[in-house]
């Protein structure tokens, strides 16, 4: 009967989200689901075999420390949004370092596409019962050569109209995942079996370390920042922190419920959470795989054309944007026979960090050089405190395994 409901919430939500006339036609809507998708993506699957391996019963708390910290960014990038935006094409030390920025997020691209197919590659094999680095290499470059041919050939607006299925089909599975753990704990409590498993929860400076590489699980707000062809400012700022809510609430329930399958021996796998979930509904495991492939693929076309736009932006536009996409190619291709998936996480959260290390710079020289923002000389000071942060993630996270 579980698993009849998990179905039924599941498919109720994802056509709801995909076909409502009401939000295809809501602007808030569309500005707040943008970087909710993003940060829901990839993070959602990864984040709690991940946390239980490194820090144990701490997961709940360590999810807590990150997701203040991308708020804090968030800040930040909602600052430049209202304070920066205006002036972004004038001539001075806040466009330099936005600049700079904006190539930092370029390559933050390139690695993350290469982290999500390769998640995507991890999940198709273990749909299939199959472990195979090899194979799983074989299938991302594959996936990569079909992307950025067809970017190359025709561009990537076909393959971007799969994201709004996608993101409703990944909500709606996380709907239906977030209510069988419900349920779940609650029949353990009913009868008298909920108990936390033992693992060793010490913290050292490994650890540490490890959780500042998991940035890239609470990425992705700070595509609001470049929607303003789509979205006035003030909705951008509005709905990024409604984005930025929404999903600390959801990965602070999730682990919490996620806690009593945590279990001694997981290792760093990304892909265990489809193994963690099967006690809990036979159909869950086969949902996650669904849903984990639709969105890291169309994860991937996404920041593809975030990439190639950047790209021949920052050239200028004195190239073409097949161009472009051919060096994405390259790149990613070489990223994915150098790296596994546990060490591209780490490279995408530094690569991210970095960006935002940027980021929070301008929103720091901004404030201070602006005596008409309330307490500048206060902003500033938090910014650049933001900023260091930031910056030691850069420097000092490391993959999980």
């Amino acid at each position: 009967m579980l698993n009849f409901y998990i179905i039924a919430i599941a498919l109720v939500i994802t056509l709801f989200l995909a076909f409502s006339r009401k939000l295809a036609h809501s602007e808030s809507w569309k500005a707040t689901v943008t970087p909710l998708a993003s940060i829901m993506g990839s993070g959602f699957l990864v984040v709690a075999p991940l946390l239980a391996e490194s820090v144990g019963y701490f997961a709940v708390l360590c999810m807590g420390v990150l997701l203040i910290l991308a708020y804090a960014v968030g800040s930040a990038i909602r600052f430049n949004i209202r304070h920066f935006e205006p002036i972004e094409h004038q001539k001075g030390s806040a466009q330099a370092v936005s600049f700079v920025s904006r190539i930092v997020l370029a390559g933050a691209y390139f690695i993350s596409v290469t982290y999500y197919l390769q998640l995507l590659s991890a999940f198709l094999l273990k749909a299939f019962g199959y472990d195979s680095d090899f194979v799983a290499n074989i299938i991302t470059t594959l996936i990569l050569i079909l992307i950025c041919g067809v970017g190359m050939w025709r561009g990537l607006g076909e393959l971007e109209k799969i994201e709004t299925y996608a993101v409703s089909l990944n909500l709606g599975m996380i709907a239906g995942l977030l209510f069988s753990l419900a349920v779940y704990n609650v029949q353990l409590l009913q009868s008298g079996q909920w108990h936390l498993p033992s693992l060793d929860s010490s913290i050292d400076l490994h650890d540490l370390r490890v959780l500042l590489g998991l940035l890239i699980v609470v990425q992705g707000f700070e595509t609001s920042r470049y929607l303003q062809s789509q979205h006035p400012a003030e909705l951008r700022i509005k709905t990024m922190r409604i984005a930025q809510w929404i999903s600390a609430a959801i990965y602070l329930v999730f682990l919490t419920l996620m806690t009593v399958l945590f279990h001694k021996g997981m290792g760093a796998d990304v892909t265990a959470i489809t193994s963690m979930v099967a006690p809990v509904a036979v159909l869950l495991p086969i949902l996650i795989s669904v849903a984990a492939i639709g969105s890291q693929f169309s994860a991937s076309v996404a920041d593809t054309s975030g990439a190639g736009g950047l790209v021949v932006d920052i050239a200028r536009e004195k190239i073409p944007v097949r161009y472009a996409y051919m060096l994405i190619l390259i790149v990613t291709i070489f990223l994915t026979w150098a790296t596994d998936v546990n060490g591209i996480i780490a490279y995408a959260s530094r690569a991210f960090a970095l960006f935002y290390t940027l980021q929070s710079a301008v929103a720091a020289i901004v404030a201070m050089q602006s005596k008409s923002v309330e307490n500048h000389t206060q902003k500033a000071t938090f910014y650049s405190v933001i900023s260091l942060l930031c910056l030691m993630v850069f420097l000092f996270g490391v993959p999980s395994a």
